[in-house]
């Protein structure tokens, strides 16, 4: 029998377990409490601090757009007064140049054939009509017996080819680095000091081929529209001089020049396709290659081909006067076929109708355009471009060969 004593106690510990039985139970309950009320607070923050983000947000892609759209057009407008900077800086030379007065000698030409026909020529002739330049004011330098390319613009012609020894030259413009002529070289200096040797002369200002390659540059990389050309050239046709024996000549002939260019690359392919079209060619007309076997102011190899009626005008070429005899032939023909470039720019000038071939057009779309723009204006010999990827190997040379016909024949019938 349990005494009361040991019966109070226990019940007073059981008292005790249950009180703090409900005391944890509480404190658990408090503790969930808290920490769901700060689960609370902190979905609230996160919530205010959401739609404070959601509303700068918003408002900066507002702001954003029209500062994207400012910056954007403040670059246009910083780019494009840099190309009316280099426009004006350019004319403005050219004015100093021609205010002073004094003897004015363009080039020294040292560079690219093409680039000399359709570019720098109509140039020259754009800034003597510009400026009211007389003939005899101006001294045209250049090579290969050219000066009747510079007919109209300058009354006196220097040839480079007098004052220094062509091997030396293609050296030097190996060492010089670069194909376009965009800043005087040693080189320069040295042949225009022979021109002052050859003039008695040293009073005199130079109009460098670099003003035109820095000016047209903004037509060729697509800065400038055509019409920025027009506003900067002068086309002309042209009358070759009598270099060679006419005698040494068929009496009607077809001129070719073919050779390597990153338009019209030396690979088995293409040199089979432009053998193909030189013996159709020769099947209606004999052919004379403008193949000089030189390598001068550029590192173009010309192609050669044999066969009949397929003459090379190579032993008629001099290093003075190469491009003044194939000048001279190309005026002479019934029709000029040949590397789109170089001599294909010359030829519809002279008055002859002309097609310029290639397989990769990459780099000749923007002088394409001016050259047929601006022989269309002049009403020169017809110019015609075929890629020749498009056109069958066996049936190439007969296709041109029948254009080079119906050329004749509309010669013919509009006489």
């Amino acid at each position: 029998m349990t005494s009361w004593p040991g019966a109070a106690g226990n019940l007073a510990r059981k008292r005790l377990r249950q009180v703090t039985g409900r005391l944890r139970w509480a404190a658990k309950v408090s503790q969930e409490g808290v920490t769901d009320a700060r689960h609370g607070v902190r979905r609230a923050g996160e919530g205010v601090r959401d739609d404070v983000v959601n509303v700068v947000k918003r408002w900066f892609r507002r702001v954003r757009r029209p500062v994207r759209t400012t910056l954007r057009r403040k670059r246009q407008l910083e780019e494009q007064w840099g190309f009316f900077r280099t426009m004006w800086d350019i004319e403005e030379e050219l004015e100093t140049i021609v205010g002073r007065g004094r003897l004015l000698v363009a080039g020294p030409w040292i560079s690219e054939v093409g680039f000399e026909t359709l570019y720098w020529v109509p140039f020259l002739h754009w800034v003597k009509a510009a400026f009211h330049l007389p003939e005899d004011r101006l001294v045209a330098v250049s090579r290969g017996g050219v000066a009747s390319w510079y007919q109209g613009v300058a009354s006196r012609y220097v040839e480079v080819w007098d004052h220094i020894d062509p091997a030396e030259f293609a050296r030097r413009n190996v060492e010089r680095g670069l194909t376009k002529h965009f800043e005087p070289s040693a080189l320069d200096a040295d042949i225009l000091a022979a021109v002052a040797g050859r003039l008695g002369t040293r009073e005199f200002d130079v109009i460098h081929p670099g003003l035109m390659y820095r000016l047209f540059t903004l037509y060729w990389s697509g800065h400038r529209a055509m019409g920025f050309v027009d506003a900067h050239t002068r086309f002309t046709t042209h009358v070759a001089a009598p270099i060679i024996d006419p005698a040494l000549l068929p009496r009607e002939y077809i001129a070719v020049k073919f050779y390597g260019a990153q338009s019209l690359p030396d690979t088995p392919h293409v040199r089979g396709v432009l053998r193909s079209i030189v013996s159709g060619l020769a099947e209606r007309l004999p052919v004379v290659l403008l193949d000089t076997g030189l390598i001068l102011e550029d590192d173009h190899t010309d192609y050669r081909f044999d066969g009949a009626d397929v003459i090379s005008a190579r032993p008629w070429m001099t290093p003075r006067t190469n491009l003044g005899v194939q000048t001279q032939i190309a005026a002479g023909a019934r029709a000029f076929v040949g590397t789109c470039g170089g001599m294909t720019w010359l030829a519809p000038r002279l008055g002859v109708d002309t097609a310029a071939l290639f397989v990769d057009p990459q780099w000749l779309h923007a002088h394409i355009a001016v050259a047929m723009r601006a022989y269309h204006k002049l009403g020169a010999g017809r110019f015609a471009v075929a890629d020749l990827r498009a056109l069958d190997p066996a049936d190439a040379g007969s296709l041109l060969a029948g254009r080079s016909a119906a050329a004749r024949s509309h010669q013919v019938n509009e006489v």
